[in-house]
């Protein structure tokens, strides 16, 4: 029995930081990610180990490090995780790596195991999901797909993109277990000179279901604009870059407990 165990102390945490380093060590050899303690996640590449997560190229793609520590945090193996606009299968490929059940749905499917839906009507049972994950579109500054339904043919700039959000929002609530989580990533938009608050007008919408968690800052890799080019232009010309993403990790409420309050005692005054 360790000293620190002796001492009844949490035997979970590193001693210092030299015990920290040596579990980063271990980490990167098992090919897994490091799990994230600030509200700031930076990743290199967008995948990890020795199988691709996802894919790469696809438009949008999300980062799988990202998807490994909201399950870690928030899941344990068994749960049923959903990601209703899955894409290329990034949720799906992490969490069959991490022994999680998984269901990807996207109203064009770029995977094998992906099931073509549309999110804003997911064919669950209301309340039966652990997790729900979703990258979803960020304006129609992207062709994500063909289909005539897809959210990402609607301008952030159009209050209709917000009402057609709202409406995923609805269904992940009604299929979520009270108490459980959902992670939805969302950038802004700076098109044409006009900057659009994207995330904080999700935000908006989101904080009439859920609470919230903790606001993630993610930052932006494998863009077009990562060029010298595109640098020069936002310094010549006076405007931004968008460098990171939000990452809105709420909860859906639990209901009040049923438990009746404990008795009050009495306590007897002496003089």
């Amino acid at each position: 029995m360790g000293k620190r165990k002796a001492r009844g102390e949490r035997t979970d945490m590193p001693l210092n930081g030299f015990a920290y380093e040596v579990s980063m060590v271990k980490e990167a050899k098992d090919g897994k990610p490091s799990l994230e303690a600030t509200t700031l996640w930076d990743y290199p590449t967008q995948s990890y180990g020795r199988t691709p997560k996802g894919d790469n190229k696809f438009q949008g793609v999300t980062p799988a490090f990202l998807i490994w520590n909201l399950i870690q945090r928030y899941t344990k193996p068994g749960d049923l995780v959903v990601d209703p606009m899955a894409g290329s299968g990034t949720t799906i490929d992490v969490c069959k790596d991490e022994g999680r059940e998984v269901i990807g749905y996207d109203i064009a499917p770029q995977h094998p195991e992906v099931i073509q839906n549309d999110a804003r009507n997911i064919p669950l049972s209301d309340e039966s999901v652990d997790l729900v994950f979703i990258d979803s579109p960020y304006s129609d500054n992207v062709s994500y797909s063909d289909h005539p339904d897809c959210i990402g043919k609607i301008s952030c700039e159009d209050e209709r993109f917000y009402d057609e959000l709202e409406k995923v929002a609805k269904e992940v609530y009604r299929i979520l277990k009270p108490g459980k989580v959902i992670g939805w990533l969302i950038g802004d938009q700076w098109v044409k000179k006009k900057f659009t608050p994207v995330g904080f007008k999700l935000y908006e919408r989101l904080a009439k279901y859920f609470e919230t968690v903790d606001v993630i800052c993610v930052a932006r890799r494998g863009q077009s604009s990562h060029t010298g080019v595109w640098h020069y232009r936002a310094k010549k010309f006076n405007f931004y870059l968008r460098g990171f993403k939000y990452l809105f990790i709420m909860r859906k409420p639990a209901p009040p407990s049923t438990k009746k309050p404990a008795a009050k005692v009495k306590w007897a005054k002496y003089k």
